[in-house]
């Protein structure tokens, strides 16, 4: 008898690898005084590869952050854009070129203060940003780090 067993797509194995990368990096630099600084140009490297559309919208989520959150850190994840407390990511953007989606996502880990009642989501599907989803990410962006 013969099983089939799904295994991971590609997309899938090279996020694995990127994150493998960004562990071995981060042991490297724990030793140096401007990792911080060397983290935060790689997510910028990184948002800078993006195809146009992502680019815009993950620029976007940065500056946000910037803004709403200062106290986290810019730190690539998994080869995505995301933002860290203390070492441990707390939101990231995932481009929809990453793994040949239809919408880019911004998601949240369980570090992150979104919580709302018994039940909330923790990504949200972008394919462009108004005025309005800019106020909402603004304040989800706030609460994640309350």
């Amino acid at each position: 008898m013969t099983e089939k067993t799904e295994s991971f797509t590609a997309e899938e194995r090279a996020a694995m690898k990127e994150r493998a990368k960004e562990l071995r990096e981060e042991g490297k630099r724990s030793k140096s005084a401007n990792k911080a600084e060397a983290e935060a140009a790689e997510v910028l490297e990184k948002i800078a590869e993006m195809p146009d559309a992502d680019r815009a919208i993950a620029e976007k989520v940065h500056q946000i952050v910037a803004e709403e959150a200062p106290s986290l850190s810019p730190k690539t994840w998994y080869g995505m854009p995301g933002w860290a407390k203390d070492g441990k990511i707390v939101l990231f953007f995932q481009g929809s070129e990453k793994f040949k989606t239809r919408y880019a996502t911004l998601g949240f880990n369980d570090i992150a203060t979104i919580d709302e009642g018994s039940m909330w989501p923790t990504a949200y599907a972008l394919t462009k940003l108004t005025a309005a989803d800019e106020k909402t990410l603004r304040a989800l962006i706030k609460k994640s780090v309350a």
